[in-house]
C-alpha cells in the first residue's frame, strides 16, 4: 500500500503569489569577515504552477552598475512534504542551476538548506523566510563554513507587497 501524501506544507508559498517591491541588503564579500554591505532595491513576480504544486518568481535585481534578473523555481514533493528550490542566476542563464535547497516551514519560519561550494570550498547553505504577513516578508541566505556550526547570513531580502 502507498504512503499517504503530505499535503499539509502545499499552499506554503501561497503568500508570496503576485507583485513585490523587494529591498536588497547584501555582503560585498561572503565568509570573508567582510562587514560591507551593499543596498539596492528590486522587484519580484511570483505565480503558482502545475496547480500549486511548482511555482516561479522573476526577480530584477537593481545593483548599482550591474542590474540583472534571477528566476526562483521551487517544487513540493508530497512523499516527503518538502519543497524543493533551485536559483537560475540571469548573469549566467546557460550555467548550471545552483544545488536544491529543500526544507519546510515550521510554525510560519520556513528553512531550507542543501550542500555548494563558494571558491572551491564546500559551504552548507540556508534560506530562511520569516515575518510572513499579507503584504510583507523576508528572506535570508546564510553560508556555514563548518558543516552547520556557524552561519553568515550575506543577503536579505525585504518584501512588501506591489499595489
Amino acid at each position: 500500500m502507498q504512503a499517504a501524501p503530505h499535503l499539509s506544507s502545499l499552499h506554503d508559498f501561497d503568500f508570496l503569489v503576485g507583485n513585490w517591491r523587494v529591498h536588497h541588503r547584501k555582503l560585498k564579500e561572503r565568509l570573508a569577515g567582510s562587514h560591507d554591505w551593499v543596498e539596492f532595491d528590486g522587484t519580484c513576480s511570483m505565480r503558482q504552477l502545475m496547480n500549486g504544486w511548482a511555482n516561479v518568481d522573476d526577480n530584477v535585481m537593481s545593483v548599482p552598475g550591474s542590474a540583472y534578473r534571477g528566476v526562483g523555481l521551487r517544487s513540493y514533493d508530497p512523499k516527503t512534504g518538502l519543497w524543493a528550490i533551485w536559483w537560475l542566476d540571469g548573469r549566467d542563464p546557460f550555467g548550471n542551476l545552483d544545488p536544491p535547497v529543500k526544507g519546510h516551514f515550521v510554525n510560519g519560519v520556513g528553512n531550507f538548506y542543501s550542500d555548494d561550494t563558494l571558491n572551491g570550498k564546500p559551504v552548507r547553505v540556508r534560506y530562511t523566510w520569516s515575518h510572513i504577513t499579507s503584504t510583507s516578508a523576508r528572506w535570508e541566505q546564510a553560508y556555514s563554513p563548518d558543516g552547520g556550526k556557524t552561519w553568515e547570513t550575506n543577503w536579505v531580502m525585504d518584501f512588501v507587497r506591489a499595489i
